[in-house]
């Protein structure tokens, strides 16, 4: 028997972790308790509850029930005697084969463990009770939340922040809201994208684009690097505007590292992810104002972000600078290169084959090239910006411009070939010569054939 006094400090302490238990499921429960829910609401909520918490359906049901009926006290776990008792606690050895069971197979549900233990005569039937084990394996660390945590990631991923500023940039492409910008008036969606330094969380360029392509990557990093110089890494996604052959010659062009994240793992660009969801509170806001064109909804967001966060104190910085005092503090001297070879970097390159008219086809357009090419392939070098003239090379000449192919109201007179194009005029069929002088070395050089009729049989008068 256990004296009065210990008895008491035991009950005080059930009493307090009864409370705290009962607390936690009212605030898991809470989603359910809104006003207005339907059923189909209600049952997605409950998924979710049940996907993260690891309790079945039956237990939340049960929580609601009890809630509904008997207040926050119909919550707290019920009482099982004084502590000692049999039937309330698992012996050890049975508690360390439910863990090793655990996990052998994470995904093992605690019936199941009981039936093993059981089937194994480790237990008697009904000796264990599943809402004790499921208790005591969560002490332990082995429920079923912990098991789906640890097979997820292992371990917690832990921050990183480079030093200097241009050391590493982030970027993204969050979509936006709908805008009248089609011919006809009708509504399309918009996309910002934005260039955000490591060190400093300052954006050194974001702005809202049309379309979803790699051309608006491409923008985007062009002004970043015309206002704050190249940086030394980009890190990426693995988004198909990023991932292009475009990108890769342009960093090795500049000198940049380009770094992607691994696939699945969102936190690995939590820090421009992160400020996507700042960017929430702008569309909000400028949902108000109905801007109707792109130009008038940057306007809003470059004074938003220039206002309400490049200058604002962010939690991420040391002693709560700002991105822009950050970054303008930072002793690191900025690295810009020449506007030609920026200008270079940014163009792309592509092969077109020459037709027999001399042109090439390129973005739905026909480009004159030139005659003595046709049948040749080129290399295309263009800016996506401006194609009304393209750069074209070819090894052993030097580069030269092709413009857009005019095309009249009347066909135009057939161009004459070049001369080195031009048929050549022949005496005789030199296929022939060279046949038959090929077929008298064939008869010269053939073994002459043995004749049966000079060979006799020696000794014989006949053959």
């Amino acid at each position: 028997m256990l004296k009065p006094e210990i008895e008491e400090v035991f009950s005080m302490r059930d009493q307090k972790k009864a409370e705290e238990i009962a607390s936690q499921r009212v605030q898991l429960l809470s989603p359910l308790l809104a006003q207005g829910l339907d059923p189909a609401q209600a049952k997605q909520i409950k998924e979710a509850i049940c996907q993260q918490t690891g309790l079945s359906e039956r237990t939340l049901r049960r929580y609601l029930s009890q809630y509904r009926t008997e207040g926050f006290g119909g919550l707290k776990p019920k009482g099982k005697g004084r502590r000692g008792q049999s039937g309330d606690a698992i012996p050890s050895n049975l508690l360390e084969q439910a863990v090793l069971l655990r996990r052998q197979v994470p995904g093992r549900s605690i019936a199941q463990i009981i039936q093993i233990l059981e089937w194994e005569g480790l237990a008697q039937p009904g000796q264990i009770k599943r809402s004790t084990l499921q208790e005591k394996l969560a002490e332990r660390g082995y429920s079923a939340r912990h098991m789906r945590m640890y097979a997820e990631t292992g371990i917690a991923a832990r921050r990183f922040q480079k030093k200097y500023r241009n050391q590493l940039l982030h970027s993204d492409i969050k979509y936006g809201p709908y805008l009248p910008i089609g011919k006809d008036g009708a509504k399309k969606q918009v996309y910002l994208v934005s260039f955000i330094d490591d060190a400093t969380r300052f954006v050194l360029h974001g702005q809202f684009y049309p379309m979803l392509d790699q051309v608006i990557a491409q923008d985007c990093f062009r002004q970043a690097i015309h206002k704050y110089g190249v940086p030394e890494a980009v890190y990426f996604d693995n988004g198909s505007q990023y991932r292009t052959k475009w990108m890769r010659r342009a960093c090795a062009k500049m000198g940049i590292r380009l770094l992607y994240a691994k696939p699945y793992s969102p936190e690995a660009t939590g820090k421009v992810e992160r400020f996507n969801r700042v960017v929430d509170s702008f569309l909000a806001e400028a949902a108000l104002e109905k801007p109707q064109s792109l130009d008038r909804l940057n306007e809003m967001f470059w004074v938003w972000l220039e206002e309400c966060y490049q200058n604002k104190p962010h939690a991420g910085l040391e002693d709560g600078l700002s991105p822009n005092t950050a970054y303008r503090s930072d002793k690191k001297a900025l690295k810009f290169l020449a506007s030609e070879t920026v200008a270079s970097a940014f163009l792309h390159c592509e092969e077109r084959k020459v037709d027999k008219a001399g042109c090439i086809s390129f973005e739905n357009r026909k480009y004159e090239v030139g005659l003595s090419f046709i049948g040749c392939k080129v290399n295309v070098i263009y800016d996506p910006a401006d194609i009304t003239e393209l750069t074209i090379e070819y090894e052993g000449h030097a580069p030269w411009k092709a413009r857009q192919l005019v095309i009249g109201e009347r066909a135009g007179q057939r161009p004459k070939l070049p001369d080195h194009m031009q048929p050549q005029p022949a005496q005789s069929s030199r296929l022939l010569n060279a046949a038959a002088k090929k077929n008298q070395q064939r008869k010269v050089e053939q073994a002459p054939a043995v004749s049966y009729r000079t060979v006799r049989k020696e000794g014989a008068d006949h053959v």
